[in-house]
């Protein structure tokens, strides 16, 4: 199985951990590989077209934006 890489686009701000947490939890609970990344600064949140935060993106695409996903959620999209 590949090796996924999953941004987190946010700030810094509570929305933005809570996000990064369950991304992680979902990683955990499937049992792939990940390499999970916080992107904080503004200009390169902004690369991926993103207004708000926090955003998700899987392999280069982003995948939610202004909420935060549930580990559920993410894990659908990962599979």
């Amino acid at each position: 199985m590949d090796v996924k890489t999953i941004q987190i686009l946010g700030t810094g701000c509570p929305k933005c951990k809570a996000l990064l947490a369950n991304a992680e939890e979902a990683v955990k609970t499937l049992g792939i590989e990940a390499e999970i990344e916080k992107v904080e600064k503004i200009t390169d949140i902004m690369q991926f077209g993103v207004m708000t935060t926090p955003a998700l993106v899987v392999d280069g695409q982003v995948k939610a934006a202004g909420k935060v996903l549930s580990t559920a959620q993410i894990e659908e999209l990962l599979k």
